[in-house]
């Protein structure tokens, strides 16, 4: 019940007309007039289709990353552990500072990433300050701190992969990319589903970065729901409507998970099949 409490009364302050400074119990009642907002505003549906757009680009790339770093360090290599220890520094610093390390990098004036696009003779980009750049520059910071978490559970997948499933691949004359491709990923699949699924969730709900960085802008560009649920609670004082975007995230975020795990248990079963396969011959 403590775990429902919070959820229950987001539900029930999304029926009021609350504002900072106010209580609940003397705020008016609104009825459905949140959510009426909330399908009408062209802002929150731009906030939705932003978070759309940069939780699909984190996670493809990240997975994409995180799993060639795990298929390429699976093999025995000198100083793996500082190797391991280097890729998973980013992990450990806090939002906050990710997002000031990123926003000194991508500074116009003395930003590192622009003094090293003059010194090859280009043209500098104002990284935060253009709409065209701002959310791939925000989708660059979170792919750089959180691909290490794609990667540390790839390799643990790797190296929990069945010995015999390798041997079976080599008599059979597999060669190297052949093994990947139909032996290595497709019994790796669960493990990538959940990494995948732990990402999308986060990354809904990432807020400390873009607002350091961008504070949603320029314009509206880098506003993900998380965020304008911020300006709306502690910007514009409504509480109420805050409420409505919350419940609207949760049900996107629920959404998501259950398609996920649907897939995942559909996965888990071709998983065991091919374990199976692999074990009688």
């Amino acid at each position: 019940m403590a775990l429902l409490y919070p959820v229950a009364h987001s539900v029930y302050t999304s029926f009021f007309d609350l504002r900072m400074g106010g209580s609940l119990e003397s705020a008016n009642f609104s009825g459905l007039d949140n959510y009426r907002w909330l399908l009408d505003s062209p802002q929150v549906w731009e906030s939705v289709a932003v978070t759309l757009f940069f939780a699909a680009a984190v996670v493809v790339l990240e997975v994409i990353l995180g799993l060639g770093l795990a298929l390429l360090l699976d093999r025995p290599i000198r100083g793996m552990s500082v190797f391991r220890t280097i890729f998973i520094l980013p992990m450990m610093i806090a939002p906050i500072v990710v997002g000031l390390i990123w926003k000194y990098m991508y500074n116009p004036q003395f930003g590192i990433l622009n003094k090293m696009m003059v010194g090859l003779g280009l043209d500098p980009i104002l990284w935060l300050s253009s709409p065209d750049w701002a959310l791939w520059s925000v989708i660059i910071a979170d792919i750089w701190q959180w691909t290490p978490f794609i990667f540390i559970l790839s390799l643990a997948a790797l190296q929990s992969l069945p010995s015999s499933a390798m041997e079976a691949a080599k008599i059979d004359g597999a060669n190297g990319w052949q093994t990947v491709l139909y032996v290595k990923i497709p019994l790796m699949v669960p493990v990538i589903v959940v990494a995948t699924l732990l990402r999308l969730i986060d990354a809904f709900k990432v807020l400390e970065v873009i607002y350091i960085m961008t504070a949603g802008g320029p314009g509206n560009s880098t506003e993900i729901l998380s965020m304008r649920i911020y300006n709306e609670a502690f910007v514009s004082f409504e509480l109420g409507r805050a409420a409505a975007l919350s419940n609207l995230l949760l049900l996107l975020v629920m959404l998501i998970t259950i398609l996920m795990f649907s897939y995942n248990k559909m996965c888990e079963r071709r998983t065991a099949r091919i374990r199976a396969a692999v074990e009688s011959e």
